[in-house]
């Protein structure tokens, strides 16, 4: 797989919660910061958004938003109405007049991804990504969310499971948009630079391979001084730092899953012996791969069902 694809599968991302939000006339309410990645689709009408230390943010039909950590904000239709603090769940919401039809309608959520590798998804992308309606409408993007709309006002058989597909694959779409963001130092940066691209492919392609920096740079048709300082300002990291982060995230997934033993994780990830293994992986971590594996057991069995 290429290297978005493989992290996006180490990831599992899921909707975790899609619900419909609604409201009709004058209000607005307040969200507390949660520990999860949210998102809303505009499906009609239009209103504002607002996070502390940015300008507020007019969200109209059709418009997509993508929060990899959801801060507190504001959501309203009048930013003059009284803000009513509220809290997130799993239903159907209501702002403003209770009666009539609503001028607004979206669908809002959050995405799951497999905490021990979440962090990764921090690195992919801006705080925000905004795509509206304007840019997506004429893409694969804006063909998606036509689809979603249709499914969510619909009650075929089945909607539930597309509606959540379709969620999992606008947020593939997002993340590898190219839109007008600031995209900090990433995997996404790395990939929309040709020379770069082709160094990484390499590596999530050969994770095994004893790759050297002057092997990588000959792959992306650059000297070894020029690859090394592009690589580190476009991803935040030295090429053979980031094949040892890739290294330890392929690893805390297979400890997860606890169906390698420490031999072939080894072995499937390039070190030449679980002692090898188990050295580097407690130096990065803090701990053995053996006490990683039950303390991760640990916290699932603890986690409500």
């Amino acid at each position: 797989m290429d290297p978005l694809s493989d992290i996006i599968s180490l990831l599992k991302p899921t909707a975790a919660v899609s619900k419909p939000i609604s409201g009709r006339g004058r209000w607005c309410v307040c969200y507390r910061a949660y520990d999860a990645p949210g998102f809303a689709i505009v499906l009609a009408g239009e209103a504002w958004i607002r996070f502390e230390g940015r300008a507020p943010l007019r969200l109209t039909e059709g418009d997509f938003l993508l929060l990899p950590a959801t801060p507190a904000f504001a959501l309203y239709s009048d930013p003059a109405a009284e803000c009513r603090p509220v809290e997130p769940g799993n239903e159907a919401i209501r702002h403003g007049d209770p009666e009539g039809e609503p001028d607004y309608l979206s669908l809002g959520g959050s995405f799951h991804f497999e905490r021990i590798n979440a962090p990764l998804l921090l690195g992919l992308l801006p705080d925000l990504i905004h795509i509206p309606a304007s840019q997506g409408r004429a893409t694969r993007f804006g063909r998606l969310v036509k689809l979603l709309s249709e499914e969510c006002l619909s009650d075929y058989p089945g909607k539930e499971l597309v509606i959540q597909r379709l969620l999992e694959a606008l947020l593939v779409e997002a993340l590898r948009w190219h839109g007008g963001e600031a995209v900090p130092a990433g995997l996404l940066n790395g990939l929309r630079d040709p020379s770069l691209a082709r160094a990484l492919h390499a590596i999530h392609a050969d994770v095994r391979a004893g790759w050297t920096v002057a092997e990588l740079a000959k792959i992306a048709g650059m000297s070894r001084s020029a690859f090394a300082a592009r690589f580190a300002k476009t991803l935040g990291c030295a090429p053979i730092e980031y094949l040892a982060r890739w290294r330890m995230a392929l690893a805390k997934d297979a400890l997860v899953s606890g169906a390698k033993s420490l031999e072939r994780i080894a072995d499937q990830i390039g070190y030449e012996s679980a002692s090898a293994f188990s050295t580097a992986f407690r130096k990065r971590l803090g701990c053995a791969p053996g006490r990683f594996a039950r303390d991760c057991a640990v916290q699932s069995n603890a986690r409500p069902a």
